[in-house]
């Protein structure tokens, strides 16, 4: 009997699997160090995989 593998879960195709992002602000700070900001992608939340979606029978697209 073979084993049962899990699903892999789908990359979010709004972000590609790139879920943060580091984007400059433009300035630096006191020290010189360049200042940033995270940024996560709000379909995936900075997971960067979604959840497959259940199979609905017997519903029209």
């Amino acid at each position: 009997m073979t084993d049962r593998t899990a699903t892999a879960p789908r990359i979010c195709p709004n972000c590609d699997g790139h879920a943060s992002a580091a984007i400059a602000t433009g300035g630096r700070d006191r020290r010189g160090h360049l200042r940033t900001i995270t940024v996560d992608c709000r379909a995936c939340h900075g997971l960067g995989t979604v959840q497959p979606r259940p199979v609905r029978e017997g519903v029209r697209a």
